[in-house]
């Protein structure tokens, strides 16, 4: 092979791709694989099998190889062969090896004849092999079968390009002798990956099947329809030979004494057979990787690297050890802390950007969706034909009492959110099931417990409300005041406190949904929400303003979504019936989520803009109405409507104020003293450290992994490190003429014809031939210059070695007994053109 090193290369590198796929990482190691492209019944599973010495692969009629086969061979003193997916069992009956292809098949395809792309991975060892990586791919056809799908041709031509369409595989065209080989669809569909037949290698199978008086000599020796890197020919066994069981290895020495005894092929015998194409490949894939070993170094020491600073905690690693294990919970515990403070607080790396989580939603859960909960309940109810005071007072603690509601539904949510970060944090202690599942059931039912302790204190302060309405509170309007509001400011809405101002309160995108299509359709508009108004832009520089709409007598109402919209809509209105907007009564706005609705709602509930009464107000109100016709009595009614608005609105400021506080102290903070000072003691205290810190399947299997993957790399450095760059490699042979296989209409030539004269350069008259029949003079030095040894128990007898013919430059000729020289061309022929 050259050197020591380069024979180990490849199977060092068919380990890392092993070591990578099984824990679902990508090496993307530039190392060939050898696609095997061909019809059905072309003799790919034949050769292959001969490749091995064993027979191994499914067989039978229509399409047998139904999944992409990777087929790793090792050279190894000892035989036997292991999959991927079940690397404990080592196959030493290779029929058993067929029956685990035909099951791996079946459970990913079915029984139907279907097809897929996920690969099967077989590796060989044998005495009797070289090293390689080959790939069987299903066998083109045309016409579906049994219950193929009727795309079945489409299915199978898309899967063999996705293996050969990469540059790193080369690509071994199978095609039988007694078919006519321009009509070849494993070379048509090389040419279209490969157009510069830089990867392909033609092979020719069932030579013996030939009619009587025909051969196909100028097909091998490159004549006939070349390729830059020539064909090989090789004889199978016959079907009837396979149902005989013949011995493989009595059939390669049949292919041998094949191409010493056939009058058109013995010349070139050295240059045929199976034995000389595993040879062929073997060096093929030697010469790739000693052209990239600049780049392959440089791939593994990135890997290496990324590797050194989780495989530093394993290199010392032992499982029993009860130091470890004290040492692991300690720090796993700390880390658990840390990360449950962190997103609380929205701080370090544990800040989602995708979506809010932990703080940052229980945050929007006090200053969003609680007050909008609180508003909603803002509404003076059966105000009823009391006397003033005994009214105020009733309907104000009637209106206290509606707190405990959402007061109690802000705890839930805030406890759920809470476990949720509880669950994200223990993500971390994936590694011991036990820990995580102590440390969840732990700190879950310590929030369970803090979750009693706070609505009772909630529910106590709603109680403290409801004892004494404080009728002198300085913010209270009093009697005289609400008429004020009644007499001179009308049913106005009052300004908020604290936003007499303009500032903004909220800047947004959202799609007005109502505009007719005759006026452009619905559009996406950059809104600006301030205390006194609504506007909005073209786009978020707001240089183009479209509207401004005073936030006066505004509501907002529910909107149902459209049947073909996904959007979620709300709406704004006038209460004194007025348009909007231009001709519009109230204007529609989208939101992408009902999240966004709500936000958008809680921010105008901040600007003053309350929802609409639900239907059951109206008609109380109306019932109301209906009673009251007395003027007088109406502006009492409105005079109580507005104490009593006054009032409800301090109580539930102070709410709002004590809420958040009371939660963050009983519950959330409490919950943070509690994983730091406690947690420990009660993991103690609840099971055995060791049971705690026993590891998981998967876990041991990672970490297992993860060392085999450190030092497979490792080592492959070192025999890079090793590797001479005098290896024995031959460059790619110069272009030939394959305008043969540009796609159109056209015939075949005949078997026996030689290359038209028009291939000669011009005014040479056809006396310059090569005299003797051999291979043309255009490839260069041969491409297994160095090849090693013929595998022992596959080779014949061997025949005294002779060297071929004097310009002989085939790159599958036999090892050269003296130094190459190069062909000895006429000067008026350049080089590269068939003579």
């Amino acid at each position: 092979m050259g050197n020591r090193g380069m024979e180990e290369l490849i199977p060092l590198v068919n380990k890392l791709q092993d070591a990578f796929s099984s824990i679902g990482q990508s090496c993307h190691l530039d190392l060939p694989q050898i696609a095997v492209v061909g019809g059905q019944s072309a003799g790919k599973s034949s050769v292959l099998e001969n490749f091995v010495g064993r027979d191994f692969l499914p067989r039978g009629s229509g399409i047998v190889t139904r999944r992409p086969l990777i087929l790793q061979l090792i050279f190894s003193k000892t035989e036997y062969a292991e999959f991927l997916h079940c690397k404990s069992r080592k196959f030493t009956d290779f029929d058993e090896v067929r029956q685990e292809i035909e099951a791996e098949t079946d459970r990913v395809t079915g029984t139907n004849k279907g097809i897929s792309p996920v690969p099967i991975n077989l590796r060989v060892y044998s005495p009797h092999v070289l090293n390689l990586t080959l790939i069987d791919l299903p066998g083109i056809t045309k016409v579906p079968v049994g219950d193929q799908p009727q795309d079945i041709e489409f299915q199978i031509r898309e899967m063999i390009l996705q293996f050969i369409s990469r540059e790193s595989s080369l690509i071994l065209a199978v095609t039988p002798a007694n078919m006519d080989l321009a009509n070849s669809d494993a070379l048509k569909m090389a040419k279209e990956v490969d157009p510069q037949g830089l990867r392909t290698i033609g092979v020719i199978t069932k030579l013996d099947l030939m009619d009587e008086g025909t051969d196909a000599r100028d097909v091998l020796e490159n004549k006939l329809l070349p390729l830059r890197r020539g064909y090989i020919g090789v004889v199978n066994r016959s079907q009837k030979d396979i149902d005989g069981r013949k011995d493989i290895r009595a059939a390669l020495a049949a292919e041998r004494k094949f191409f010493l005894s056939h009058p058109a092929y013995r010349h070139m015998a050295e240059r045929m057979g199976t034995p000389h194409l595993q040879r062929v490949l073997n060096q093929q894939l030697t010469n790739h990787i000693r052209e990239t070993l600049p780049q392959l170094r440089s791939k593994l020491q990135s890997q290496l690297l990324s590797l050194e600073k989780e495989v530093e905690e394993y290199k010392n690693f032992r499982p029993d050890d009860p130091a470890r294990k004290t040492k692991a919970l300690l720090q796993m515990v700390q880390q658990f802390g840390v990360d449950f403070e962190k997103r609380i607080e929205g701080s370090g790396d544990q800040v989602d950007t995708l979506e809010l989580s932990g703080g940052a939603r229980i945050n929007r859960i006090f200053h969003e969706r609680f007050p909008f909960e609180l508003v909603k309940l803002c509404g003076v109810r059966e105000t009823g034909l009391f006397t003033p005071d005994l009214a105020f007072e009733a309907i104000v603690k009637k209106q206290v009492v509606k707190l405990k509601e959402p007061c109690l539904k802000c705890v839930d949510l805030v406890i759920q959110e809470l476990i949720n970060t509880v669950r994200q944090c223990t993500t971390k202690l994936g590694s011991y099931p036990r820990l995580r599942e102590e440390t969840e059931r732990i700190v879950t039912t310590h929030i369970r417990e803090r979750e009693g302790k706070t609505k009772d204190q909630i529910l106590l302060l709603i109680d403290i409300e409801l004892s004494y309405i404080n009728t002198n509170h300085e913010d209270f309007i009093g009697f005289a005041k609400s008429l004020f509001f009644l007499l001179f400011l009308g049913k106005k809405r009052p300004k908020i406190p604290g936003k007499g101002d303009s500032s903004v309160i909220r800047r947004g995108w959202l799609t007005i949904n109502n505009i007719s299509i005759m006026k452009g359709g619905s559009k996406e508009y950059w809104f600006v929400l301030t205390a006194e108004s609504l506007s909005w832009y073209k786009d978020e520089e707001e240089k183009e303003k479209k509207y401004m709409l005073p936030l006066d007598n505004l509501k907002i109402r529910d909107v149902e979504k459209g049947f073909m919209s996904n959007k979620h809509v709300f709406a704004i209105f006038n209460t004194e019936q007025r348009n909007v907007y231009k001709d519009l009564r109230q204007i529609e706005l989208a939101c992408d989520s009902q999240e966004d609705v709500d936000s958008w709602k809680a921010s105008f509930l901040r600007a003053g803009v309350y929802p609409e009464k639900d239907q059951t107000e109206n008609e109380d109100g109306a019932q109301e109405n209906t009673f009251s016709m007395d003027p007088q009595l109406e502006r009492q009614v409105e005079t109580i409507r507005n104490l009593v608005d006054s009032y409800v609105g301090i109580i539930n400021k102070s709410i709002r104020d004590l809420m958040p506080k009371t939660i963050m102290h009983l519950m959330i903070n409490n919950t943070k003293d509690f994983i730091h000072s406690e947690l420990l003691a009660f993991l103690y205290s609840s099971s055995d450290q060791s049971s705690l810190m026993e590891e998981s399947a998967e876990q041991a299997q990672r970490r297992d992994e993860m060392l085999r993957m450190y030092h497979a790399l490792r080592e492959a450095l070192g025999i890079i490190g090793d590797i001479s760059t005098s290896t024995v490699s031959t460059p790619v042979p110069p272009p030939v003429d394959d305008t043969w296989l540009q796609p159109g209409p056209g015939h075949s030539p005949p078997p026996q014809r030689r290359p038209p004269s028009a291939l000669l350069p011009p005014g040479r008259p056809p006396s310059l031939r090569a005299a003797a029949p051999g291979p043309p003079p255009l490839l260069p030095l041969p491409v297994g210059a160095a090849p090693g040894p013929a595998p022992p128990a596959l080779a014949a007898p061997p025949i005294p070695s002779r060297l071929g013919p004097a310009g002989s430059n085939d790159p599958f000729a036999a090892p050269p007994q003296i130094p190459a020289r190069p062909a000895r061309i006429p000067p008026g022929i350049p080089p590269g053109v068939p003579r």
